[in-house]
């Protein structure tokens, strides 16, 4: 029975790597490899979250991708990959509360990417227009920032946000008298 079973998982961790390999440049044999990865473990957090992105990344349904993630966090609570997509999800979505709900959970979760979290909190601030925060949030993300890759997002971020900024004007003493 062992044998049986250690066999489906390396026939649904292929299927799921070529999905993965597939995604997102040659979706109809990624959803084929993906839909053989589910059929054979319609409870894989990692299958349900690419099928998640599919639906929020690529197709923009929301509302569909969100069930995949929230299926996706049923079977596999501590799933690292799933959450950071998940939120990705909820703030295109516009869902900012449920969004920040999820960020403050996935920070316990051992081994996440807590750059990423916080820069997704900054761009929550961002879209509801509280540039400051969003700089806040910035420069805590930066603290976490393990590679010059997620360095370079941050800091390019953060450049842009201060581009968007009203500029302080300096009165000249002219104006005054």
């Amino acid at each position: 029975m062992t044998s049986k079973i250690t066999k489906m998982n390396l026939t649904k961790n292929k299927y799921y790597f070529e999905a993965l390999d597939f995604y997102p440049y040659n979706l109809p044999d990624c959803l084929e490899a993906l839909n053989y990865a589910l059929s054979y473990d319609s409870e894989d957090a990692d299958a349900l979250c690419l099928m998640g992105r599919i639906h929020s990344e690529v197709l923009k349904n929301y509302e569909k991708a969100k069930e995949f993630f929230e299926e996706a966090m049923m079977f596999d609570v501590s799933n690292v990959n799933t959450p950071q997509y998940y939120i990705a999800c909820l703030i295109e979505n516009e869902d900012f509360a449920e969004a920040e709900k999820l960020i403050t959970y996935a920070l316990k979760i051992k081994g996440i990417e807590k750059s990423t979290l916080g820069f997704y909190r900054a761009m929550i601030s961002e879209r509801r227009g509280s540039l400051k925060n969003a700089l806040h949030f910035l420069k805590e993300a930066e603290k976490f920032c393990f590679t010059q890759c997620s360095l370079d997002l941050v800091q390019e971020r953060r450049k842009f946000i201060k581009a968007k900024m009203p500029k302080k004007t300096r009165k000249n003493k002219k104006e005054t008298k």
